[in-house]
C-alpha cells in the first residue's frame, strides 16, 4: 500500500486485503498512486529467509528498472521496530528521536560504528538544535525532573513544544488515543470476518468475550448463605432436608461427591479488571492480525497493551479524562524512549521482550502516573513491568502476529497494571534500576540464539502443527 502512496493514517483499512489480492492478480502496481508498472507478485517479490542484510535482521532490498530492463537504482531500507524505517544512509542513531538529544549535530559513536548526520526533509534546522530538557537514561530523566520540579510527562510537553504548538500536540497526542481507542472498538464490535487472516484460522475472540462482559455473566453470584461453614461440610440432600454423608461411603466416594457437586457460581467480580483489560488488549490485536488500523506502541506485535491499560484507566477511574490520557501517553512514551535508545524495541534484536516487555513497561510506567504514583515509583513501576519479562522469546506460529501475541498482549496489560500496584503499595526504593534492566534487556536480546527473534524457526513456531 505504500508503494501506491498510501499512508497508515488515512489508507482505508477495509479495502487493504482486495487490493492486495487484485495486484497479485493483475501484476501491476500503481505506483505512488500515479501511473501503473508491472509488478509479479511470484517473481518481483524475492523473500530469502537465509540471508540477512548488514544493518538489521529486518531488510529489504528495492530495485527499480526500466522498461528495457536495465538497472535504474538500488537501496536497502531496514524496519527495526516502532515504525521506524531507515537505511545506511540515515543518520539519526536507529531512527532514535532527535528532539531528546543535547546536541543533534553531534554524531553518535556505538560500538566502533559511526551513524553520520543528514539533514531531515521538511524540517527547520532550529526545530533540531536542541531539546529544552535533554535525557539519555532513567538516571538523566529522573535527575532532571527532580532539579527542575517536573513530572515525566510535563519534561515530555516541554521538550515538544521546542518544536511544536501546543494546540498541535494536545491535538496530535488525543487523535493518537482516538486511533487506539476506535481499534478497540472495532476489534469488540466485530461481526465481519469471523476468521482472522492466514492459515491458522485463528478465530476471533474479542466480539465473543466482549458480548459475555457485558450481558453480566462475570458479576457476582455467591449469596451470603453460601459462604457460611454449612458449605464446607460435606451433606447430601434426602427429600427436601440436608443430612451428613452416610458412615458407610467411603472417603473415596465422599471426595469425589465434593469435587463433583454442581457449583453455581460463577467469577467474583473482583477479577473484572482482568477480563476489562484482556478484552481490550485481544481485541486491538484481533484488528492488527486482520489489516485494521492500529497504533504502533511501540510496535504492531505489542499494539494491545497501551490501548488497553488506558482505556481501563479512563473508563474506571479517570475524573479528567483528557489530562489523564496526555499524561499516560508521555510518561509512557518517554519510558519507551529508554528502551529505543538505550536497547532496541524490534523482536528480530530483542525477541517479544522488546515488544511486549517494553509496552508492558511503558504501561506500567503510565498507569502509575495518572494513580498519583511519586517520581520513584513511576521509575519502580516500569522497572517491574520489564524484569518479568527478560528473555522472553519472539516465535510466532506461521510467522503471523497471531499466535501467541494476541494473547500475550493480554497478559501483557494485566502485568502492567501489576507492576503499577506493587510500585504504589511500596514507597518506590528499589534495588533494581530502570537502567539496569533496559542493559540486562539488551544483553539478553544479544544473546538470544536467532531462532527466537521472530523468525519463526523454534519455539511454538516449529512445535505447533498447522494441520
Amino acid at each position: 500500500m505504500g508503494i501506491e502512496g498510501e499512508t497508515p493514517e488515512t489508507v482505508v483499512t477495509s479495502t487493504i486485503i482486495q487490493r492486495s489480492e487484485d495486484i497479485k492478480l493483475k501484476k501491476s502496481l500503481c505506483l505512488n498512486g500515479t501511473h501503473s508498472i508491472p509488478f509479479d507478485f511470484e517473481k518481483d517479490l524475492r523473500i530469502n529467509m537465509h540471508l540477512s542484510l548488514d544493518q538489521h535482521p529486518n531488510g529489504m532490498r528495492f530495485s527499480v528498472f526500466d522498461s528495457k530492463g536495465d538497472m535504474l537504482a538500488t537501496n536497502e531500507y531496514f524496519s527495526i521496530g516502532g515504525g521506524f524505517v531507515v537505511n545506511k544512509d540515515t543518520t539519526i542513531l536507529h531512527g532514535e528521536n532527535v528532539y531528546y538529544k543535547e546536541s543533534f549535530y553531534a554524531p553518535k559513536v556505538d560500538n566502533g560504528y559511526t551513524h553520520p548526520v543528514v539533514e531531515l526533509e521538511g524540517r527547520q534546522s532550529q526545530d533540531m538544535i536542541s531539546a529544552a530538557l535533554p535525557f539519555s537514561t532513567a538516571a538523566d530523566l529522573m535527575k532532571l525532573c527532580k532539579t527542575k520540579n517536573l513530572s515525566i510527562a510535563e519534561v515530555v510537553m516541554l521538550n515538544e513544544l521546542q518544536w511544536r504548538d501546543y494546540d498541535t500536540i494536545i491535538k496530535d497526542a488525543l487523535s493518537i488515543w482516538e486511533v487506539m481507542n476506535d481499534s478497540i472498538k472495532r476489534g469488540c464490535t466485530s461481526t465481519n470476518d469471523p476468521i482472522l487472516p492466514g492459515r491458522i484460522k485463528l478465530k476471533r475472540r474479542a466480539p465473543g468475550l466482549y458480548k459475555n462482559l457485558f450481558r453480566g455473566i462475570y458479576g457476582l453470584t455467591y449469596t451470603n448463605n453460601q459462604l457460611g461453614m454449612k458449605n464446607m461440610i460435606d451433606v447430601e440432600t434426602v427429600g427436601d432436608e440436608e443430612v451428613a454423608f452416610s458412615l458407610s461411603k467411603t472417603d473415596k466416594d465422599r471426595a469425589m461427591d465434593l469435587l463433583r457437586r454442581s457449583s453455581k457460581s460463577a467469577r467474583a467480580n473482583f477479577l473484572s479488571h482482568v477480563d476489562y483489560l484482556s478484552v481490550y488488549a485481544i481485541a486491538v490485536n484481533e484488528e492488527n492480525a486482520a489489516g485494521g488500523r492500529v497504533v504502533t506502541a511501540p510496535t504492531n506485535g505489542a499494539a494491545g497493551i497501551i490501548p488497553a491499560v488506558l482505556k481501563y484507566y479512563l473508563e474506571f477511574y479517570s475524573n479528567d479524562p483528557i489530562k489523564d490520557t496526555l499524561t499516560f501517553l508521555f510518561t509512557a512514551s518517554a519510558i519507551g524512549m529508554l528502551y529505543k535508545r538505550g536497547a532496541s524495541i524490534s523482536a528480530a534484536e530483542m525477541g517479544c521482550q522488546g515488544e511486549v516487555g517494553v509496552a508492558c513497561s511503558m504501561s506500567a510506567a503510565g498507569f502509575a502516573a495518572v494513580m498519583g504514583a511519586s517520581l520513584k515509583q513511576v521509575e519502580n513501576a516500569a522497572e517491574i513491568g520489564m524484569e518479568h519479562n527478560l528473555g522472553l522469546t519472539c516465535d510466532p506460529v506461521d510467522g503471523l502476529v497471531q499466535i501467541p501475541c494476541i494473547e500475550r498482549n493480554a497478559l501483557g496489560a494485566v502485568k502492567a497494571v501489576t507492576a503499577a500496584q506493587l510500585a504504589l503499595n511500596g514507597d518506590g526504593s528499589h534495588v533494581v534500576t530502570l537502567d539496569q534492566v533496559i542493559e540486562t534487556m539488551r544483553q539478553t536480546g544479544a544473546d538470544m540464539a536467532l531462532k527466537y527473534r521472530e523468525t519463526s524457526l523454534g519455539g511454538l513456531a516449529v512445535n505447533v502443527p498447522l494441520c
